[in-house]
């Protein structure tokens, strides 16, 4: 006889996924509950989806520009031109900022990612659109943790902050061959992977929120990057696999190259 087919609640489906969420574990809860992953993981994006359809059909709004690209600074050219194809980690980065609403004022949110594996590598969290408050830590964040002494692309926007001779001097500093890149004058397109993140972001987090305080924001974003969207959450470009899923492959792959 067939194995008879498990029905679940809508209710029930909600509470899983929430608490998959919340524990930032989803393999512990499929454990806990009985369930296959790839049927929490099957559920997670139902919600997903839903959720995106409800929240923009709500939030129609205009696109803001977030920095300002009217400046004197050079302009690097477009290096990377939306090829985001990338072989091994720290070979292109992207960079982007955004803001958060908050009781206090705009929260300005810089990140920067490594197409490859699409994991933040560094971001800041600031009162200010000055260089010193978002790229410039969202920089040191990601070198500190990532070896960069092979060729590295950096790309961007053409904002100020970028552009700024701050900024192309700490480049130009790095112990690295670090390449400058920017993106075509109001074509968002370039950064694409930036982009994603931030609607990923907003729409599966940051609309459901409503932060008093900055202090309140910086924490809840950091606990979704960190604990969600570096480590649990799954990802289409990586075959549905985590962002440490894929890490591991790849080094047990190359490990295996080696000793080949």
């Amino acid at each position: 006889m067939s194995k008879q087919k498990r029905e679940y609640t809508m209710e029930f489906k909600q509470k899983a996924v929430e608490l998959s969420h919340a524990r930032g574990n989803a393999a512990e809860v499929c454990r806990e509950l009985g369930l296959n992953p790839s049927v929490l993981g099957r559920w997670r994006r139902e919600t997903r989806i839903v959720r995106a359809n409800r929240l923009f059909a709500k939030r129609k709004r205009k696109f803001r520009v977030t920095t300002d690209s009217r400046h004197d600074y050079p302009i690097a050219p477009n290096i990377l031109d939306r090829d985001f194809t990338v072989h091994r980690k720290n070979q292109v980065w992207v960079s982007d900022m955004t803001r958060i609403r908050t009781g206090e004022g705009w929260m300005y949110l810089t990140v920067i990612m490594d197409p490859f594996q699409r994991k933040v590598v560094g971001r800041s969290m600031g009162k200010t659109l000055g260089t010193a408050d978002t790229i410039i830590p969202a920089w040191k964040m990601a070198i500190r943790s990532n070896n960069t002494t092979d060729r590295l692309i950096f790309h961007s926007d053409r904002n100020s902050q970028y552009a700024s001779y701050e900024f192309a001097d700490i480049l130009k500093e790095h112990n690295g061959p670090v390449v400058q890149s920017m993106s075509r004058k109001g074509n968002c397109w370039d950064k694409a992977v930036a982009e994603s993140f931030f609607k990923s972001l907003k729409v599966e987090w940051v609309y459901h929120q409503n932060y008093s305080f900055r202090s309140e924001a910086e924490l809840s974003i950091f606990e979704w990057i960190e604990t969600w969207y570096n480590r649990s959450r799954t990802h289409s470009t990586l075959d549905y696999k985590t962002i440490e899923e894929f890490e591991n492959e790849m080094y047990n792959q190359k490990s295996e190259a080696s000793e080949a």
